[in-house]
């Protein structure tokens, strides 16, 4: 997003050079552009630059569509839920009204303090919805048999690869929009950007071992 900021400013000084009839213009549209950074700043950076640049994944919310996919993925499931990088914690609270035991996993203090205060006013009991300020990376996640995860196509292999390791067999995982490489879906939900995708972590790991060495990245 810096570069993106960068690269508009660039545009903008090509299209209206800095002289004298567009001092004003020149300022009004620099100021724009300062306070829409400050505002994606606010939210995408708190904790962002501590995590190694090839796993960050910058705040983009669900949509409603895309969290009833998700929950339609999730039907018929119950126990311990892990949203990974649960941003204001739309999601949680979709799970935890199903009756699931959910925590969100979210670096941005502003909004796990935004998930907090709803929680808080709408009453919704800790036991039901918790959110914690962590790097899910260095999370234990063995103790959830339920995830859900919407963040980047550059990331999944690697997320993969923690699941994997750490989940339990029955384990279901619910990826938002960006599928696993290689990983046998069990169904999926809706299309387009917001398509949802389920996977059974026994059935993968099942896969993976019937699959030649040199066909697993």
């Amino acid at each position: 997003m810096e570069d993106s900021i960068e690269v508009i400013l660039q545009d903008y000084s090509r299209v209206c050079p800095t002289n004298r009839p567009h001092l004003v213009l020149t300022a009004c549209t620099g100021a724009l552009l300062t306070g829409l950074y400050g505002v994606w700043s606010l939210f995408a950076l708190p904790g962002f630059r501590r995590i190694p640049w090839n796993l960050k994944v910058p705040y983009l919310p669900s949509s409603k569509v895309q969290t009833m996919n998700t929950m339609q993925l999730l039907e018929g499931r119950m126990g311990r839920l892990a949203d990974l990088g649960s941003g204001d914690g739309r999601l949680v609270f979709a799970a935890s009204s199903a009756g699931f035991q959910c925590t969100g996993f979210e670096i941005n203090s502003i909004l796990v303090a935004c998930a907090k205060s709803k929680a808080l006013w709408t009453g919704v009991p800790s036991s039901q919805a918790t959110f914690v300020k962590k790097d899910f990376w260095k999370a234990d996640l063995s103790d959830y048999n339920n995830v859900t995860a919407f963040l980047a196509p550059g990331v999944m292999e690697v997320l993969g690869e923690k699941l994997l390791k750490e989940l339990p067999d029955d384990a279901s995982v619910i990826a938002c929009r960006f599928p696993f490489p290689d990983w046998p879906q069990k169904s999926s939900a809706g299309f387009g950007l917001d398509q949802t995708f389920s996977y059974d972590i026994s059935t993968v790991r099942s896969h993976l071992r019937k699959m030649p060495k040199t066909a697993v990245h």
